[in-house]
């Protein structure tokens, strides 16, 4: 599956890479900075219909190059896609590509980057309404770029691809930061704790091993998916507060402000059905007593 990655252009293109030949003689010279190749992207030349094509500045083209490779590392493993892929895609020649990009490692650090900033927005909430139905609609806009950027967003995690390298690890380090800031944002609190730190770190981390599980079978429907991550968020969060009498006291507020319909009315009812299982309410109550100081042996 692997492939070798190009780095630049060398007079001995890595197979997969080398371009095609058309039959006449190979241009000379530089690429078209204007991003325009071939008969119809010269001076006159026209597009299909007959219709004079539009010479593209060069931060249009760059930014074109850079959409198309994102589109196909959404679809397609990195190690599977090639520079001439990308040309062919963008409606360009190979060489231009190599104008804009050194090599496809450049050019797929650049598409994981404008990659990152669109999953950071996703976190980004206003800060109205009971906290788990907040949460719910990042989650659903986090979860549809999982799904439109499958084989990118697998690669990107799992960090076993060929194209794997300090940069595409610090974009997703840079994700996870703003996913991470943003929550505890709207928890509200003034102070957070270590252990409340830890607690969003660590669910963070369970949403995405669960999205990229997910994205093998797909065997649970999004949205009970999207339900389950929210509701474990505020398991996480209760079980934190169990154990800090200050964190306890702010999840009354917000427990105040959430509603029977949302996710944690949802969470609260099952919680509460596991009560009428024959015979656990009584297990649970004993395991709730706490257990008696043993008293001193005597001494002999």
């Amino acid at each position: 599956m692997a492939s070798r990655t190009p780095s630049a252009p060398s007079s001995a293109p890595a197979r997969g890479d080398r371009p095609e030949h058309t039959g006449r003689s190979a241009r000379t010279g530089p690429p078209d900075p204007a991003g325009e190749t071939g008969e119809a992207g010269r001076a006159g030349g026209t597009g299909k219909a007959g219709r004079p094509r539009r010479r593209l500045s060069v931060d249009e083209r760059r930014e074109q190059l850079i959409a198309v490779a994102l589109e196909l590392f959404s679809h397609r493993p990195p190690e599977e896609v090639s520079i001439d892929d990308i040309a062919a895609a963008a409606g360009a020649s190979r060489p231009l590509v190599y104008h804009y990009f050194p090599g496809k490692q450049a050019i797929y650090e650049e598409s994981l980057r404008r990659a990152g900033r669109e999953l950071s927005a996703r976190f980004e909430e206003p800060a109205d309404g009971p906290l788990s139905e907040r949460l719910y609609r990042v989650m659903g806009r986090y979860l549809d770029f999982v799904q439109s950027h499958g084989p990118g967003f697998a690669a990107l995690l799992r960090g076993g691809s060929v194209t794997a390298s300090t940069n595409t690890s610090a974009v997703i380090d840079e994700v996870r930061k703003a996913a991470h800031e943003q929550i505890l944002g709207h928890l509200a609190l003034p102070s957070p704790s270590p252990g409340l730190r830890l607690t969003v770190r660590a669910w963070i981390a369970n949403a995405e091993i669960t999205s990229l599980e997910w994205l093998a079978d797909r065997s649970v429907p999004l949205e009970e998916l999207r339900l389950h991550l929210v509701q474990e968020f505020v398991a996480s969060l209760t079980l934190t507060a169990a154990r800090e009498p200050a964190l306890a006291a702010e999840l009354a507020g917000f427990f105040a402000g959430e509603r029977p319909d949302g996710p944690t009315g949802k969470l609260v009812r099952d919680l509460a059905g596991l009560l009428a299982v024959p015979g656990l309410a009584d297990t649970l109550a004993v395991l709730a007593v706490p257990p008696t100081p043993e008293e001193p042996r005597e001494q002999a």
